[in-house]
Formats: C-alpha cells, sequence, structure tokens
C-alpha cells in the first residue's frame, strides 16, 4: 500500500474534511459538526471525525474522533492531518490533540500537519519540548 499513501494529497485530505463538516445542535447541550478533521493511515486509508461540544466539557475534537475511527480499523499510525473549522478554513490541531496523536504510535512525531494553507509541519515541531523523549531516555523526574 505504500504508493497509494504516496498519491494522498493534503487537496484530498482537505476536500475529505471539508465535506464532513455538518454543524448542528444535537440538543440543549451539545453540538457537533463545527470542526472536522481527516487523517491519512499508514496503509493509505483516510479516516474523517468531528467535534462534539457539550456545556459541561465532556466533548471531544474532530482528530480524536478521526483517530477513534483509525484505531477501530486497527491502525495506529498517522502519516498526515488536516483539520478545519466550520467554514472550512484550516485549523492547526489544539495542545491536546497534538499530544494525543503523538501517543498512538512511535513514528506519529513525524506526521505531517497542515496547519495553514501551504503550510505544512511535522507534528515534532508541535511538540518541541516532547516530556516522552525524557520519559523513554530512563532519565527520572527531579533527578
Amino acid at each position: 500500500m505504500t504508493s497509494r499513501r504516496m498519491t494522498i494529497a493534503f487537496d484530498e485530505l482537505l476536500r475529505q474534511a471539508r465535506e464532513t463538516l455538518r454543524p448542528r445542535r444535537l440538543s440543549a447541550f451539545a453540538e457537533a459538526g463545527g470542526v472536522a478533521a481527516a487523517l491519512v493511515s499508514a496503509d493509505g486509508r483516510i479516516f474523517t471525525g468531528v467535534c462534539v461540544d457539550t456545556t459541561s466539557s465532556m466533548g471531544f475534537c474532530a482528530e480524536h474522533a478521526a483517530a477513534a475511527a483509525l484505531i477501530t480499523a486497527g491502525e495506529s499510525q498517522v502519516l498526515k492531518m488536516v483539520a478545519v473549522n466550520w467554514d472550512g478554513r484550516i485549523l492547526p490541531p489544539c495542545g491536546r490533540c497534538r499530544e494525543f496523536i503523538s501517543q498512538l504510535h512511535d513514528q506519529n512525531r513525524s506526521t505531517e500537519v497542515l496547519v495553514a494553507e501551504g503550510k505544512v509541519v511535522k507534528l515534532a515541531d508541535l511538540l518541541p519540548c516532547d516530556w516522552k523523549q525524557v520519559a523513554r531516555s530512563g532519565v527520572a523526574d527531579g533527578a
């Protein structure tokens, strides 16, 4: 599947994320679909998801929803990702999403993230002081 993953461009991810957007009220206490995300897995499959916002802050981000679909399908490595807000503009992942994706697979620090029109960065660049690097080196806290 290596050839397939090389053919998936950010234009396609952006298109699918924008098509997934569908802002709507679920109840008096919850809304969904104001942010959508699309991820490309190591097998070259695209997974999408939307955010769920609740008044009691129990919701989750679109990247989490897309990652849950990826994990449900048996994968954990993310090669590329993008998120868009309610009007289709590119939105960099929040800190929680950056950290979440980075923990799913050891290679996810190399995930390419579209953070603005024409600007792609590695997830590692969005997590410059990664605590996991210290934990892996065996250095104890406070030592």
